[in-house]
């Protein structure tokens, strides 16, 4: 089987990019690990692709849309924007799933890496060393849905903060008190977590630390998290999940328990998914405007591919609340 420039990385124990660059004779590689890869190219017999090299420069038209998890419904309305605006645009999109794993992440880059103009990488993106390899190499890169503030890079972003703030101040104005938080280890996670905190805070509460739970990204996990708050003898009487996931993991811990929604529990999620409408009752949800984040990632990242001179950008976007059925007051009256 031919080896590929991901072997050639794995075997000399370095990055993709830094494979790149020996490839392309650019950036400060030592002359021992230059000679390392080059030595390991040869024994292999690794050659670079022809069609690939020849296209460089004159671009494939094809960008790439890099996501976590492909079970999350979320990913999906991501697409379905991107691509229409990348389609009005004359580009074509391609989707690869990482499944969060760093491994996975470089694998696709680097089979990704002649191919595409540039990345739309979604969510999270675990492999930090190779995301700063490929901003300083001069690939275009805008991170979707994320942030990373100790990386110089564009992104297209919802604003994380205030969509849990709103989320948490809704409950709270329905007269909630005790709201369990049902999130994850993730930046946009946390930023909703920080909403959540200061919504509370701005009324006069303290977060208690015993009703947020971080864990799993399914509905298991979340299901799982959030039935150790609702098993609780002080248990919530709301309960804010991260996303429409994790508020769908809740849902299903409450209805194994025999707890009944709206009445004796509310719950709200976070993205405005598909699953809001065939959840019973209809799942409230901060919803991001998924189309202008759409057409503002793909307009950003050609201006990059086309060589724009412009300073790096931060990009936020406000979400609104999509209120359903599943929030109420405590008690159960509207």
């Amino acid at each position: 089987m031919k080896s590929t420039i991901y072997d050639i990385a794995r075997a000399a124990g370095v990055s993709t990019a830094t494979v790149s660059k020996v490839i392309n004779n650019k950036g400060r590689i030592s002359e021992k690990t230059r000679n390392k890869i080059k030595q390991i190219m040869d024994e292999q017999r690794y050659e670079p692709s022809v069609m690939a090299s020849a296209m460089k420069g004159k671009g494939t038209r094809t960008i790439a849309l890099i996501i976590p998890d492909i079970d999350n419904p979320v990913y999906a309305e991501y697409l379905k924007r991107i691509e229409a605006r990348g389609h009005e645009l004359g580009y074509t999109i391609v989707m690869a799933s990482t499944e969060r794993d760093p491994e996975k992440e470089e694998r696709h880059i680097s089979l990704l890496r002649r191919k595409v103009d540039g990345y739309i990488i979604a969510a999270r993106f675990n492999n930090i060393g190779l995301l700063k390899e490929l901003t300083e190499d001069g690939v275009p890169v805008v991170l979707f849905a994320h942030e990373r503030d100790e990386l110089s890079v564009d992104s297209v972003t919802a604003d994380d903060y205030l969509g849990g703030y709103r989320a948490t101040e809704y409950l709270l104005e329905l007269g909630h008190v005790r709201i369990g938080m049902v999130g994850e280890d993730t930046l946009s996670s946390h930023e909703r977590i920080r909403g959540y905190r200061q919504a509370l805070q701005d009324r006069g509460f303290q977060a208690e630390e015993g009703l947020i739970r971080v864990g799993g990204h399914t509905i298991d996990g979340a299901a799982e998290q959030a039935g150790m708050l609702l098993d609780r003898a002080d248990r919530p009487t709301a309960i804010f999940g991260y996303n429409d996931v994790s508020a769908v993991g809740a849902m299903l811990a409450a209805r194994t328990r025999g707890i009944r929604m709206p009445d004796e529990l509310s719950i709200i999620g976070f993205d405005n998914t598909m699953l809001c409408e065939i959840m019973d009752p209809k799942l409230s949800s901060v919803s991001m405007p998924t189309q202008e984040l759409g057409n503002r990632v793909m307009e950003l990242l050609i201006r990059r591919i086309d060589g724009g001179d412009m300073p790096k950008q931060r990009i936020r976007l406000l979400p609104e609340l999509a209120v359903r059925e599943s929030t109420a007051r405590p008690g159960g009256s509207v």
